[in-house]
């Protein structure tokens, strides 16, 4: 079943019942435990732990793909989210706040910092290479795999190949308060190297070259 996104922290909000979070008690620092918390968050619902997720990426603890799933990548945006709320205890104890700070309270004041600067910015970049440098490449490639340069005619083949790929799969950043990921884009020396693999002459000189090797090995014929 597809995981529902969320395109805001309003809405992941909106959607997450927090976990693990009865009533704060009266003493500043003794809110439940970071594990205590996290066996909390793992024992959520698939929907609870998403919107978690997504208010920990939009608040610049979790890097990359959100996931529901609760794994080391999970636990490592809540131990972020913890050095935080332990840094605003401490600071509750040095100024003598009498009303507890949640972990929620703290992932909503960095959240509230982000709309307040704007919110994260994404930006989208196509990169096209060069006709001249992906000829090099190719030529790089070919000869590796099929031991022997690429003619004229196959390079224009597989350039326009990879301009299309380059186009299709621009690649996407976005920044905000103290974190900044980049996603898609391809690479091109895989790509390339995919598409010549995959040939049937590619294949030949494979299958060649491992005959030669088990000749070399035996000694040769006899």
């Amino acid at each position: 079943m597809a995981e529902p996104t969320f395109r805001s922290p309003d809405a992941a909000r909106a959607a997450s019942t927090p976990i693990g979070s009865s009533p704060a008690p009266a003493t500043i620092g003794e809110e439940i435990s970071l594990d205590v918390f996290a066996k909390d968050v793992a024992n959520a619902s698939d929907q609870q732990r998403l919107a978690l997720a997504q208010m920990l990426k939009n608040a610049g603890l979790w890097s990359g793909k959100i996931s529901s799933k609760f794994d080391i990548k999970y636990y490592g945006a809540l131990v972020k989210l913890e050095e935080q709320y332990q840094g605003q205890i401490a600071l509750d104890k040095l100024v003598g706040t009498t009303t507890a700070t949640s972990r929620y309270d703290v992932l909503t004041g960095i959240l509230a910092d982000e709309e307040a600067d704007g919110g994260p910015t994404t930006t989208k970049q196509t990169y096209i290479t060069s006709p001249s440098q992906t000829a090099k490449l190719l030529d790089a490639v070919a000869v590796d795999l099929l031991e022997r340069k690429l003619t004229k005619a196959e390079k224009t083949k597989y350039l326009k190949m990879i301009n299309a790929e380059q186009k299709r799969q621009p690649s996407v950043q976005t920044s905000g308060k103290g974190f900044s990921t980049t996603r898609g884009g391809i690479d091109e020396s895989q790509f390339i190297t995919e598409k010549l693999e995959a040939t049937a002459e590619a294949k030949t000189v494979r299958a060649t070259d491992a005959y030669a090797i088990m000749m070399q090995e035996f000694g040769g014929l006899r």
